[in-house]
């Protein structure tokens, strides 16, 4: 038997891993080092899924806000349009009486004549077959 001491090294392919150091200064932060980090990369999906729908709120919310401003808009013009809508109801109520119109005609000098007898209503019988 042979008693040679021989010492078998082995050889790891891997690369040895930095180990990790999870707490960060400020400066980490101000250079960047943080980002390139392997668990900031390895969540860069779900950070950039996060930043898609801040924006997408950020949009929604300007939306809104410019659509409730229309709807004031349009709720005072359509208060503004009933009043006036109101206005020429009532002035045209007040033209079309029967003494308005005479005295319009009388003021235009036209040559219409006010009819005397009443208007007579006309009654459709039932047909007998």
């Amino acid at each position: 038997m042979k008693t040679d001491d021989e010492n078998i090294e082995f050889i790891d392919l891997q690369p040895e891993k930095k180990p990790e150091v999870r707490g960060g200064s400020v400066r980490d932060f101000i250079d960047g080092s943080v980002l390139t980090r392997d668990f900031v990369i390895k969540q860069l999906p779900y950070i950039m899924f996060l930043a898609i729908l801040a924006i997408l709120y950020i949009g929604n919310r300007y939306h809104a806000e410019k659509l409730v401003r229309r709807t004031g808009e349009l709720q005072s013009e359509l208060k503004e349009l009933r009043a006036e809508a109101i206005t020429v109801s009532a002035e045209l109520m007040h033209l079309s009486r029967q003494s308005e119109v005479l005295k319009l005609l009388r003021k235009n000098n036209m040559d219409l004549v006010e009819s005397l007898e009443p208007p007579k209503k006309i009654i459709a019988g039932k047909r007998k077959l």
